[in-house]
């Protein structure tokens, strides 16, 4: 049955672990008679929770000097005051103190990568418990390490498990039980990293006879440039989705335009693939899920990129009723720690057969390490019978990071993030030079129930210049606070914004061509971020009010202002 076009507005079919009650001040459950069940829609509860956050977080009030900020404390009592539900989720705060202790020992504020850790810090440990010692020969090695390797991903996939090692086969299990995805239904390779993952379908899928690539993404990333880069090569045509200035809302008609472009397609006679990320992860913006449903409606191979997405969100996808035929994700070591990690590609069974052969690196093997702390025992058995292969499988084997995430669930982590991330984009807009001056300026969602826990933001001095996010970015880290840097692009100006867009955008020559975009510090929080990391970062962003705060402190970390073109506010 063909369904109707996402818009702009329309939210995800799945509200993304919703609150269990209400999270917003002021709307318990004593308001209703104890036989009443009182019947909350989403637009009603994305419209009460925005209005929550403007009327509880610093109402009618402007921050102009950086001293005059209100304590952890007193930022604290009004942040639980908006958000009453927070406090179901401190068994968080308990994982972390437990497990994840070295984020409070050292002070450091982690907020420049975004994904799955599949183990804990404790796990790093040979230690007395006294003590507390930290092994440096488990440090510089945890765990496993990775071996690169050139093969065939087409003979990978319909050799499943065949070549794989014990570890390997425990790491899989492992991953596609945490993410949901049935062994029966899709094939699984490691890769180096997302972009390997990215270039190892384009090598492979039979890009002919006018096969098409669209991606859906608003800024840029080496991933998608490789994916762009040699499914062009290999024949296909490449198009981009676009996002309008100022919101960078997805423009549905220009997407649907793409999408339905052509003939409709057929289970023989596929357009081409349709690379679709759930949701920014410089941004925080959200993307409806209809639109992959649309995209197949009308003959694509829809292509999931989910390593954006939080660790619990896999839960609210429905795997089972989109089908990807192929899906992205990547996992680290351990967060805060050791950010090093790998890819994982998926395909759906069923689609392997019209992957062409292509022999090229990309793939990798996992080595575990033979420290006993880390991994203990490893036994496989494999039984063949007459009929079927059998598994006998008995490790000792934790990964830990992915326990403490499945013992969370999507509701607790679902309603932390939302509430961090909107107390913190809240937060950044009361501070101000003037009444007519911000000192910050938020690209994509505001304020939002939906938004993803990340956002892409950037610092204006007192004339309304760009502070260039390189400099604040080494200056945050100079104060223990990890930033990310990334570059919006597939803007649309609309005519009534043509007349900015040359004091916003930023040329970069690629191939002879100018690729307009604009450079962003982004800030991401991981399922264990805490109100203090939000908190330590506005304050950090409020130094920025004090006019002479970027010389004095470039001075002090030693940090370079070269002269640049600044931009005005827009």
């Amino acid at each position: 049955m063909h369904q109707p076009f996402p818009g702009d507005s329309s939210p995800p079919n799945c509200l993304h672990g919703c609150f269990s009650s209400s999270p917003f001040h002021g709307t318990t459950s004593s308001e209703h008679p104890p036989h009443s069940t009182p019947t909350v829609t989403s637009a009603t509860l994305r419209r009460n929770f925005a209005q929550t956050t403007v009327s509880t977080i610093f109402p009618d009030t402007e921050f102009t000097d950086p001293n005059s900020l209100p304590s952890h404390q007193e930022s604290f009592s009004d942040f639980i005051q908006a958000y009453p539900n927070y406090s179901d989720t401190y068994k968080i705060d308990r994982l972390r103190s437990d497990h994840y202790f070295h984020l409070g020992l050292s002070h450091y504020t982690c907020l420049d990568y975004i994904g799955i850790g599949l183990y804990s810090y404790s796990q790093l440990l040979n230690y007395d418990p006294s003590t507390y010692q930290i092994s440096s020969s488990l440090s510089e090695s945890p765990f496993f390490s990775v071996s690169p390797k050139i093969g065939n991903l087409k003979e990978k996939l319909l050799n499943d498990g065949g070549q794989e090692t014990e570890f390997e086969y425990s790491m899989k299990r492992r991953i596609m039980g945490f993410l949901k995805i049935s062994e029966e239904d899709y094939s699984m390779v490691f890769t180096a990293n997302r972009t390997s993952a990215f270039r190892l379908v384009a090598e492979s899928y039979p890009f002919n006879s006018k096969r098409k690539l669209l991606t859906v993404y608003d800024y840029e990333s080496e991933a998608v440039s490789e994916i762009n880069r040699v499914s062009e090569k290999r024949g296909a045509k490449v198009a981009a989705a676009e996002f309008s200035w100022p919101r960078l809302k997805l423009c549905s008609s220009k997407l649907r335009k793409l999408v339905t472009a052509g003939k409709n397609g057929s289970k023989t006679k596929k357009k081409g693939i349709y690379v679709f990320p759930l949701h920014s992860r410089v941004t925080g913006s959200r993307y409806p899920y209809l639109w992959m449903s649309v995209a197949q409606e009308n003959g694509w191979h829809v292509m999931i990129d989910a390593c954006g997405l939080g660790p619990k969100d896999m839960d609210s996808f429905g795997l089972s009723i989109y089908n990807p035929d192929f899906m992205v994700c990547s996992f680290y070591k351990v967060f805060g720690e050791n950010p090093s990690g790998f890819g994982c590609l998926f395909v759906k069974k069923s689609t392997i057969s019209i992957l062409e052969s292509s022999t090229g690196p990309g793939m990798i093997n996992l080595v575990p390490t033979d420290n006993p702390i880390s991994l203990h025992a490893l036994e496989i058995n494999r039984t063949q019978t007459d009929s079927e292969e059998t598994y006998s499988f008995s490790s000792s084997v934790e990964y830990k990071g992915l326990d403490h995430v499945d013992s969370l669930g999507l509701v607790a982590t679902g309603n932390r993030s939302r509430c961090l991330i909107n107390w913190l984009v809240s937060a950044l807009y009361k501070l101000k030079h003037s009444t007519t001056s911000r000192l910050v300026k938020i690209y994509g969602p505001k304020v939002n129930f939906n938004r993803g826990p990340a956002v892409a933001f950037n610092l204006f001095n007192h004339k309304g210049e760009k502070i260039e996010p390189f400099i604040v970015q080494k200056l945050a880290d100079c104060s223990n606070i990890s930033l990310g840097k990334s570059f919006l692009k597939n803007i649309l100006f609309q005519e009534d914004y043509e007349g900015v867009k040359d004091r916003v955008f930023e040329k970069k020559r690629n191939r002879d061509v100018d690729e307009p975009r604009i450079s962003v510090l982004t800030a991401a929080l991981g399922f264990l971020a805490n109100f203090e990391d939000v908190y330590k970062l506005w304050i950090f962003v409020a130094r920025f009010l004090d006019s002479e705060f970027v010389d004095k402190e470039s001075v002090r970390c030693g940090v370079h202002v070269f002269e640049h073109k600044n931009r005005e506010v827009v």
